[in-house]
């Protein structure tokens, strides 16, 4: 009996499913010929699929609508869009073409937002949240934020030294404030609570003594966040209803409060056997702040989530070819790839993130277990994990076969590119790969076109301060 890749996954799981199916024994994407890609491109390359990102838009937006009416909601939904998880042109503006809010994490985030305005992608009636620790700077640009027109913008205070600095530069017009909650972090934490945001027990003092007859601010948010993400757990409800009363203790002081922010924290499919039912959480969520108002007696707010992994995670991937194998002991068997994984998928390396692994062809070959090692000099530069059994099992392959073998790492979009310093100095000086940017037209036609090609020696030597002229 013949123990094919395509067995295992079709015995392991529902296959074909959203986004990957084969195609002449060949691995599709979102119905896209990734071997055609690699014919084209060659490998390594980072690909970004364009109308995913709609698509996960579009997906949330109707859910919460869709619990708003069944719940007899009065407040408004509002998808914002967190530009720190991937800041590139493309990436936003497909996002604006859906008309998402902003949320805003540092200085520069700020000269990004004037870029977009004068590129005519945003208009001055855009809502853009200001998260993130307060520099001086950033706040002096968020004040002239406003002043230039925009008058949707919403300062979440991280601190209540962040409302000291504020002060002295706040203009005659009222400033639009949000307070973020500090949350308990879960038990296995390094640390108990997180040090974003204000305790709870100190926020409602922090308002009546500071904000609440202080004629320069607006309270008009309750932010919070929990890092681990959205999920049905004891924990994650713990931390929502203990905002929840913060917000109705709150509201009932404040005339302007009107928005509860959940943050972002939306999961996304890290392996094929994911599953996630976002329709009852959702409708969880909108019930329980409904229940939460009626028996408080407030009005209902408007909700906002700031879906930044959720929005661009499943848009990305990336593709290597398996330059060698080598057998380093009875049991250990490692496939070589013709780039670094630190580089690429640092989450992988730092956080030990797992991604949805696959090979794009081979799949009517046996499989076995392998390791994944780039071609860096470190120790650490491996993938040996993934959801099957906590060990990956690619097919296997004869040395004599005319084809390389191809992997992909798929839903990559978010963070990596910003964690590992696109276009930087990268570890042994292993260049970025090239980059393709993947859309359709509007006859559902799929077109590439190269972003950046594989990062130069030149390119790197000039970082470095060689071959200045």
């Amino acid at each position: 009996m013949k123990n094919t890749y395509f067995d295992l996954i079709d015995q392991s799981y529902y296959f074909p499913q959203e986004g990957f199916d084969l195609r002449d024994n060949l691995l599709t994407f979102q119905g896209i010929s990734l071997k055609y890609l690699i014919e084209k491109h060659g490998t390594p390359f980072r690909f970004f699929y364009l109308p995913k990102i709609g698509d996960q838009i579009k997906k949330a937006r109707n859910l919460f609508n869709r619990a708003i009416k069944k719940n007899n909601y009065s407040g408004n939904y509002h998808y914002c869009y967190c530009t720190k998880c991937n800041h590139f042109a493309h990436v936003i503006g497909e996002a604006l073409k859906h008309n998402v809010n902003l949320e805003t994490s540092s200085s520069f985030d700020i000269d990004l937002i004037l870029n977009l305005y004068k590129e005519k992608k945003i208009d001055l009636d855009r809502v853009i949240v200001h998260n993130g620790y307060k520099t001086d700077e950033y706040l002096k640009k968020i004040v002239n934020l406003q002043k230039f027109g925009f008058k949707n913008t919403i300062i979440i205070f991280d601190s209540a030294n962040e409302l000291n600095r504020l002060e002295k530069i706040a203009t005659d017009e009222t400033i639009k404030i949000g307070i973020r909650m500090a949350i308990n972090e879960e038990p296995q934490s390094s640390y108990y609570t997180s040090r974003l945001g204000i305790r709870d027990i100190e926020i409602k003092d922090f308002f009546e003594t500071r904000i609440k007859n202080n004629p320069k601010f607006e309270l008009k948010m309750l932010h919070f966040f929990v890092d681990s993400g959205i999920k049905d757990s004891l924990y994650y409800w713990g931390e929502f209803q203990k905002a929840l009363k913060v917000y109705m203790d709150l509201k009932k002081e404040s005339e302007h409060l009107d928005s509860f922010n959940l943050g972002g924290g939306f999961p996304i499919r890290n392996h094929l056997g994911f599953e996630y039912d976002y329709e009852y959480i959702i409708n969880e969520i909108v019930s329980n702040i409904k229940d939460a108002c009626v028996k408080e007696n407030v009005p209902e707010p408007n909700i906002y989530t700031e879906f930044g992994k959720y929005t661009v995670g499943e848009s990305g991937a990336i593709v290597f070819k398996v330059l060698e194998q080598k057998q380093q002991n009875d049991t250990e068997s490692w496939y070589i790839i013709d780039n670094s994984l630190m580089n690429t998928i640092p989450d992988a390396w730092s956080i030990h993130e797992k991604f949805i692994l696959l090979p794009i062809n081979k799949w009517n070959n046996e499989y076995k277990r392998v390791n994944i090692g780039g071609i860096s000099c470190d120790h650490s530069d491996y993938y040996n994990s993934e959801d099957l059994n906590q060990e990956v099992l690619l097919p296997d392959y004869s040395e004599d076969e005319k084809e390389p073998l191809y992997i992909g790492f798929f839903h990559t979009g978010a963070y990596q590119d910003a964690i590992s310093g696109y276009g930087g100095i990268k570890h042994c000086l292993i260049p970025s790969p090239k980059h393709v940017i993947i859309d359709r037209d509007e006859k559902g036609n799929f077109f590439d076109y190269v972003y950046r090609n594989e990062q130069s020696a030149d390119e790197m030597f000039k970082l470095l301060g060689y071959n200045q002229e």
